[in-house]
């Protein structure tokens, strides 16, 4: 699952990335993105804190 760690990667680097700029910086459309987020989430690999707008990542060690 490589494409999750890059978003943990990409996270850890700013807890504040918009899923829009996460899919821009791996090249992958918002929905692909969305699905790997959903995945991470099931994994108990990462947390949404907050509400989509001013919400942050955090991430599950």
């Amino acid at each position: 699952m490589k494409t999750g760690v890059n978003i943990i990667a990409l996270i850890k680097e700013n807890p504040l990335i918009t899923i829009p700029e996460l899919a821009a910086k791996i090249g992958l459309t918002v929905k692909g993105v969305e699905w790997n987020i959903k995945k991470l989430k099931e994994d108990g690999k990462l947390k949404r804190i907050g509400p989509a707008k001013g919400g942050y990542w955090e991430i599950v060690e």
